[in-house]
């Protein structure tokens, strides 16, 4: 029987990688990575000519039964999602699932995860936090928000650039215009951002000054 490794892959700088995963990828049988044209550009990088395949949010589910098949057979395979660890706010879940179910070793390969940096930046307490990732778009978000506003813990979210200025508002309107938090954008690039404040001098800031890039939102919890 083969093996699925999990692979984190740079959230940013392509250097963010370890030797090890670096040699899993060269050394696994095929690659399943969420958008085969930003991965090439990291494999090319390192010189790995592993062949990929396409698995991402659109397709897993279609193909997650011949994927086991493969491995089951006696193939290796390696995970890896457009930056980060593969299933935290990515592809990976499902895979990981039925090859558990189906007795196949799973690996998962320690490496970047953008909340990480961006939760120990922030000088919010970190000792106890939530990962929230995405908040739901509409349904789902009003009631998710009541709730998270009593979370006595820090509390981390992903959002993208053209949804930030919505959802900060909606964190000055649920938790309060003086509730602490941080803002963190293009984590280990060359515009890295981190701003720091309460719920409004954030949102200020960034109405001002459209943010671009992948976006971490650490919040502090209720008192």
């Amino acid at each position: 029987m083969g093996k699925l490794y999990l692979v984190p892959t740079p959230i940013g700088n392509l250097k963010d990688i370890t030797f090890r995963a670096i040699e899993v990828l060269k050394e696994v049988d095929f690659i399943l990575a969420e958008d085969t044209r930003t991965s090439g550009k990291l494999l090319k990088y390192y010189e790995i000519t592993t062949p990929m395949q396409s698995h991402h949010m659109h397709n897993e589910h279609k193909t997650v039964d011949h994927i086991v098949r493969r491995i089951s057979n006696g193939e290796t395979v390696a995970l890896i999602s457009d930056a980060g660890t593969p299933a935290i706010s990515d592809p990976g879940f499902l895979l990981t699932r039925a090859c558990v179910e189906a007795q196949i070793e799973v690996d998962c390969l320690p490496g970047a995860t953008a909340f990480v940096p961006a939760l120990v930046n922030s000088g919010l307490p970190n000792d106890k936090f939530v990962f929230e990732g995405f908040l739901p778009v509409k349904k789902g978000r009003q009631t998710r928000l009541k709730l998270l506003a009593e979370e006595t813990r820090t509390m981390i979210f992903y959002e993208s650039p053209h949804k930030l200025i919505k959802t900060l508002s909606h964190f000055v309107e649920y938790f309060g215009a003086e509730r602490p938090m941080s803002v963190s954008r293009e984590i280990t690039k060359i515009h890295e951002e981190t701003i720091r404040g309460n719920a409004q001098e954030v949102l200020n800031y960034f109405t001002t000054k459209p943010p671009k890039g992948e976006i971490v939102i650490v919040v502090g919890g209720t008192s």
